[in-house]
């Protein structure tokens, strides 16, 4: 199921009285690469982390996405995460839309001058294109936007023999900002032909962090060994490092 094929393609929730300008932070997943990737035109990289009350990310969660983030990007003033609680919308099934809306009632952080800013959401209640096969743990769904299903999240870790939650979310929140990132041909142009096409914009690689099966419940139990968040191959960091990332 794929988990970056619900881009906007530009529209711009402003009414006349604002004076921030969205646009550039509702654009289709993957238009934002090379502004992550480099530091051309944004040297300094702002994350705001909504969670509704209860599902905070653990610290351990934060360190090893940020260590993840500088491992990537080239961002020479840094990268600064936030987290902030927020009641919970009250659905239990959410769609894209349903996501988009909270995020356009929430958001505050836009880009701004050399700081590329980016949104994440960590809800409650489970994705409305879940299947009876395959429970979605999270969505690129806008160039800067990324949505988790935490308690879907904290379902599986709680199976028994499952991966802790910190290795559950890591991997989710890698793989869904590998989607803003340009993965797998998402705006980061292949270097070699890895695309698996019959599950989207992913890795044909079983073992590699952008493979399907990374973002479904079912499959990233079984896809995880040892209790270790998976890395990307070589294909994917071959083509992040032609497109201006490390």
């Amino acid at each position: 199921m794929s988990c970056s094929s619900n881009g906007d393609s530009g529209e711009q929730a402003q009414t006349p009285e604002e004076t921030i300008d969205k646009a550039a932070n509702q654009q289709a997943v993957g238009d934002s690469s090379q502004g992550l990737l480099d530091d051309n035109s944004f040297t300094s990289l702002y994350i705001g982390i909504y969670y509704v009350q209860g599902l905070r990310p653990s610290s351990e969660t934060v360190e090893h996405f940020k260590g993840f983030l500088n491992e990537r990007l080239n961002k020479p003033d840094g990268i600064n995460i936030e987290l902030f609680e927020m009641d919970s919308p009250g659905q239990g099934v959410y769609s894209i839309t349903d996501v988009r809306k909270i995020e356009d009632e929430v958001r505050t952080a836009y880009n701004e001058g050399s700081t590329l800013k980016v949104f994440g959401l960590f809800l409650d209640g489970e994705y409305a294109e879940n299947t009876e096969s395959g429970s979605v743990l999270g969505v690129a769904y806008r160039n800067t936007s990324f949505v988790l299903f935490s308690e879907t999240i904290r379902e599986f870790s709680g199976q028994p023999l499952s991966p802790s939650t910190t290795v559950l979310e890591s991997t989710v929140l890698d793989h869904e900002f590998g989607h803003l990132m340009g993965l797998v041909n998402a705006g980061t142009p292949l270097q070699s032909q890895h695309q698996d096409i019959e599950h989207g914009r992913h890795c044909t690689t079983e073992d590699c962090l952008m493979y399907w099966t990374a973002e479904t419940g079912e499959g990233l139990v079984n896809m995880i060994s040892g209790g270790t968040v998976p890395i990307l191959d070589q294909a994917c960091l071959d083509d992040l490092q032609a497109h201006g990332g490390k």
